[in-house]
């Protein structure tokens, strides 16, 4: 397969954005990620889309379309790929195989998601639609409730990691603080993560993702394509693995290791010929703050359990020894769910070309981005290097 690299970025902020229309978020991420990466539209040989509610929360279906035609992109073919949650980094995952695979030199890769104008039960019952709607839905259990259960299991095997669930809440919120697009830059106590409004135990508000609008996109093209493209540095694909879990809760083989994670990032790990320990950075799946525990340790940062100490020692801080989530997050940049995986990619490739600003992740060569769909159902880990 050929060498795939990122040559253009961009994204809207992510927020509450009730006057602004779904095609208007589409219009400007695309177009920044098109002129980020210095060429013309005529370029783009085929679009992928990532949505995960278009048609329930907009009543807007055949995304691809929409899209092509919002950013005036002809008779390109355009697909619209759904995963819940990890909508966004299949998308990019299709459109890397389809570059690779000499299918296409140039492809853009968007994600997009509309949610803050609904009722919280309408996002509640609309997003209940990434788990199993007769076994854990149907049941009563919402998103909050799945991982709070997933939360008193880890605490049964592994000791209470309340206070350092509150802690990555904590860091969360501090790297949002330097990132423009980040939907909450506000600063936050442990103690008032802990003792907010409970929703689930031991949730409490704090300890959740965002519902949020946002759109971002990427172009993917050929190294060798990128190279005559790109007046910015070379951020190439150096490792993609997708893995799948069962969609229900009481299936699992275990609730505090996700197998799609440490599947997924095995086949990342061993494409990119690389081991955890070469990762500079991380941009991770905090939708809930347990998840960003597990998560670190899924992925082979640090060992089973030892998660949580790794965060209250400081070692995930935005000057830690592997920074996780200096964008802010899910929890603090926020989670239009479309969006959410390429905004990842959108962090990393900004850190690797240098232009992190204030929250720019020291001597950053080599990053990666891990997204989940459901309760760990389906999973994206893509590893990005600086050439």
């Amino acid at each position: 397969m050929r060498s795939v690299s990122v040559v253009g970025i961009g994204e809207t902020k992510f927020g509450r954005f009730r006057e602004t229309s779904m095609k208007d978020l589409i219009l400007e991420a695309g177009t920044k990620a098109i002129a980020d990466a210095g060429m013309e539209k005529e370029h783009i040989e085929a679009l992928f889309v990532s949505n995960f509610s278009g048609q329930p929360f907009c009543g807007q279906g055949h995304m691809g379309p929409l899209v092509s035609e919002a950013l005036s992109l002809g008779s390109i073919p355009a697909l619209r790929v759904e995963g819940a949650c990890a909508s966004g980094s299949l998308a990019f995952r299709q459109a890397l195989i389809a570059v690779a695979s000499g299918m296409y030199d140039v492809v853009l890769v968007g994600g997009v998601e509309k949610m803050t104008h609904q009722s919280t039960e309408s996002v509640t019952a609309g997003i209940a639609g990434a788990s199993d709607i007769e076994l854990d839905a149907g049941l009563g259990a919402t998103f909050p409730s799945i991982f709070a259960m997933i939360a008193n299991r880890y605490f049964h095997e592994y000791g209470n990691v309340r206070h350092e669930m509150a802690l990555c809440a904590v860091q969360n919120h501090d790297n949002a603080l330097l990132n423009p697009d980040a939907q909450l830059r506000k600063g936050i106590t442990v103690e008032q993560v802990e003792n907010g409004l409970p929703i689930a135990y031991p949730f409490t508000i704090f300890d959740c993702s965002l519902v949020s609008d946002g759109a971002a996109f990427v172009v993917l093209a050929a190294t060798d394509v990128a190279r005559t493209i790109s007046r910015k540095p070379i951020i190439e694909v150096i490792g993609c693995g997708q893995a799948g879990d069962t969609l229900s809760l009481a299936s699992k083989r275990s609730l505090t290791t996700f197998d799609a994670t440490v599947n997924a990032a095995k086949q990342a790990y061993t494409m990119a010929g690389i081991r955890p320990s070469d990762i500079d950075f991380a941009e991770v799946h905090d939708c809930f703050t347990i998840t960003q525990i597990i998560n670190i340790e899924d992925l082979g940062f640090f060992e089973k359990g030892k998660g949580a100490l790794a965060v209250s020692e400081g070692k995930t801080a935005a000057k830690g020894t592997i920074p996780i989530n200096v964008s802010g997050g899910l929890k603090a940049k926020g989670h239009p769910i479309g969006a959410t995986g390429l905004s990842q990619i959108y962090e990393v490739v900004t850190q690797l070309r240098g232009d992190g600003g204030a929250r720019q992740v020291r001597d950053a060569e080599i990053g990666l981005t891990h997204n989940i769909g459901g309760a760990a159902a389906t999973c994206v880990v893509s590893i990005f290097k600086r050439r």
